[in-house]
């Protein structure tokens, strides 16, 4: 919605560089799950995986100029490394050489302030080589981490505005650094407060929640708009998906959400998300 009111384009990107994490089918379950309820995207659906030489370029490029690094640590050989709340926090074990032949690439980081104003939470900064230290930005296996694929991605697609889970905000400060580093643009972000269960754990399929149903679209969309706090009429529960959508593109507003960090399942009503199949 974010994108429609400021008359943007709204891309669907499937995520598919991690081949031992994806379950068969979850694409298109995806994307007939967008279609259920109604969501249109600009253009085709993009998969991730066809920009992997512009991955592996952007990857050189760092290396080529001495901003990332092999490294062979494993897990074992940092487990006594400190803990912040970020995970580990590398101790740079590696960045002065590594004689290891099987390697991830680390990018390397200091602790400048890193500070963006988020949409919704505020002012956020973050000093990355105390928080996290030097992060992987290509893993063991051979694949392009999650960090440098989505900068990459972003900058093809000619994203300006980002609009996410507050469960991704921490990823945020990584990202603009390579940003940075890369010499691409920093797009401004918005970190939306996620659903949760009662005891504050995220809605996820990890925590038990059930999938996002295929039918009963209507009154799943009027709980999703409830839960964002955008307040839709009682009479709009019976109104068509089309009519549901223009009401919520011609009153969305952001400023309900403003400093909200989570919202209770418990809070939108009775629980309609109980029909299968579920969402990866």
């Amino acid at each position: 919605m974010q994108a429609r009111v400021r008359d943007g384009l709204w891309l669907v990107r499937i995520e598919d560089i991690d081949p031992p994490r994806e379950q068969a089918g979850a694409t298109d379950l995806i994307l007939t799950a967008l279609e259920a309820y109604g969501l249109e995207w600009y253009g085709d659906v993009i998969y991730q995986s066809a920009s992997a030489q512009a991955h592996e370029s952007a990857l050189q490029t760092l290396l080529d100029i001495s901003l990332a690094y092999r490294c062979g640590c494993s897990r074992k050989d940092l487990a006594d490394a400190p803990r912040g709340s970020l995970g580990t926090i590398y101790p740079g074990t590696c960045r002065n050489g590594c004689d290891r032949t099987d390697t991830a690439i680390r990018i390397r980081t200091d602790d400048t302030p890193i500070s963006f104003d988020d949409g919704l939470q505020g002012q956020q900064t973050q000093r990355l080589e105390s928080e996290s230290g030097d992060f992987i930005i290509k893993r063991r296996d051979g694949l392009i981490a999650y960090q440098l694929a989505v900068v990459v991605d972003d900058e093809l697609e000619g994203i300006t505005e980002i609009v996410r889970g507050i469960d991704i905000m921490d990823s945020t400060a990584r990202q603009i650094w390579l940003q940075k580093l890369l010499g691409y643009r920093t797009p401004d972000y918005i970190h939306i407060p996620v659903v949760t269960h009662p005891d504050g754990d995220k809605l996820s399929k990890l925590t038990g929640a059930p999938g996002i149903p295929l039918k009963q679209v209507r009154p799943t969309l009027i709980a999703a708009l409830r839960a964002l706090q955008q307040q839709p009429p009682s009479d709009l529960t019976d109104a068509s998906l089309n009519d549901i959508w223009q009401w919520a593109i011609q009153n969305w507003k952001l400023e309900p959400l403003q400093g909200v960090t989570g919202i209770s399942v418990d809070s939108i009503g009775p629980n309609i998300l109980t029909a299968t199949p579920s969402m990866p």
